[in-house]
């Protein structure tokens, strides 16, 4: 049976190929690096001139983009967020981090296509996808304002800016440098963060 979309509509084969080309465009740059990477390497990698694979992307960049767009891990993350449970802002907060952080630590890429985005192109396609995941993103945010709890009078976007950052950054911490930290260290260090953004946007 044909693959189909989300509105059941037969996928067509150009469909397919572009989904095939951004695929391997995907792996590709994950392994090698964006600069490292050729069309014709990626055309090859599905059996493709390099041609037939500007039928369906205008170059490289566009290309990355695609990529960047289809496994940017907020895919996941939004609705791993928006299923986040809690009555007050502590348990909304330490569930909707348990899970952003779950999801983080079943993608190892996310650093790689994060560098590639910030080193081979410093950031210029961030705004595209802050104006994707924001949206949806302010949600979570709003339900802390709507959560129990006495939250300080601190913009939302920015709680949601802090939530986001300081979870990231308790991932690639993990995933650098965790190991290599003794056990008494590691040892409840998920919950000391959420306390760390807690203690920070709690109205004391």
């Amino acid at each position: 049976m044909a693959p189909r979309t989300a509105a059941h509509r037969p996928v067509s084969k150009g469909e397919r190929t572009r989904s095939e080309i951004i695929a391997a465009g995907y792996r590709l740059f994950v392994r090698q690096g964006y600069n490292a990477t050729s069309m014709r390497q990626i055309a090859g990698e599905v059996g493709l001139s390099p041609g037939a694979a500007y039928n369906h992307f205008a170059g490289k960049e566009s290309l990355w983009r695609a990529v960047l767009s289809e496994h940017h891990p907020f895919h996941e993350i939004v609705p791993a967020l928006g299923q986040a449970q809690g009555e007050t802002v502590e348990t909304l907060v330490r569930d909707a981090a348990a899970r952003m952080t779950e999801i983080l630590g079943q993608r190892p890429d996310v650093i790689t296509l994060m560098l590639v985005e910030l080193v081979e192109f410093e950031g210029k396609h961030v705004p595209e996808l802050f104006e994707a995941f924001f949206p949806p993103l302010m949600e979570l945010a709003q339900r802390f304002s709507q959560a129990r709890g006495p939250l300080r009078a601190i913009p939302l976007p920015i709680i949601l800016r802090a939530f986001v950052g300081l979870f990231f950054s308790y991932f690639i911490t993990e995933m650098l440098i965790g190991s290599q930290l003794p056990p008494d260290l590691r040892a409840g260090a998920f919950d000391h963060f959420v306390d760390i953004y807690l203690r920070g946007i709690l109205d004391q």
